[in-house]
């Protein structure tokens, strides 16, 4: 149980990437009073949590109206995992992030990005909840899915303390090691979407 909430923990939090999201909403929330940057960061977290649990607990039921094995999801996402992956080692994640966050910023209408772009694509995007499900759809019985759902609990709080500590964040890791921490986290998510795929390989074919 130990050792599949701490796959499942360092999966989500690769993905997820608190500390990589921390420099972006301090960007987005730069001149917004302290207490409106809180209430925004925890209604996006908020928000980001409802989604992940939707599709935790029935993003499987869909698969199947829609007529999609697992297997093949497990590909599909691992796929998809594995260009996360790459643009994280190449930088290209960081970079489309923050142009995101300038279009938000030249935007001057734009006052509350809690819901766009901070809970929906930032936290709960397409990568996120891929992983969300693969996650539970491995998970066997009750047991090994409250593992999960603690993982992803525990990745929303660091969220909520990165997005609260933006900016002492920013101080002590600077852009540098940050881009260092990113690319060594897009080897180990590369390593892991690759067993994705061969599980769901293994699945259709074996």
């Amino acid at each position: 149980m130990l050792s599949l909430f701490i796959s499942a923990f360092i999966t989500l939090f690769v993905v997820i990437d608190p500390p990589g999201c921390a420099p972006i909403y301090a960007s987005l929330t730069r001149g917004v009073s302290a207490q409106h940057r809180r209430a925004m960061a925890l209604r996006a977290v908020l928000i980001a949590a409802v989604i992940l649990l939707i599709f935790a607990l029935w993003g499987r039921n869909l698969l199947h109206v829609l007529g999609i094995e697992l297997h093949s999801f497990r590909i599909a996402g691992g796929i998809m995992l594995f260009m996360i992956a790459l643009e994280m080692v190449f930088e290209r994640r960081t970079q489309r992030r923050e142009d995101r966050a300038q279009k938000i910023i030249d935007t001057p209408e734009v006052e509350d990005v809690s819901v766009f772009p901070m809970a929906m694509p930032m936290i709960a995007g397409p990568g996120t909840i891929t992983t969300v499900m693969l996650l539970m759809g491995q998970a066997d019985g009750i047991q090994q899915r409250a593992m999960v759902l603690g993982a992803i609990a525990a990745n929303l709080m660091l969220m909520i303390i990165a997005l609260l500590s933006a900016s002492a964040i920013m101080a002590v890791l600077g852009q540098k090691i940050e881009a260092v921490i990113t690319r060594l986290l897009g080897v180990l998510l590369a390593a892991l979407a690759v067993q994705f795929v061969i599980d769901g390989l293994k699945g259709n074919f074996g």
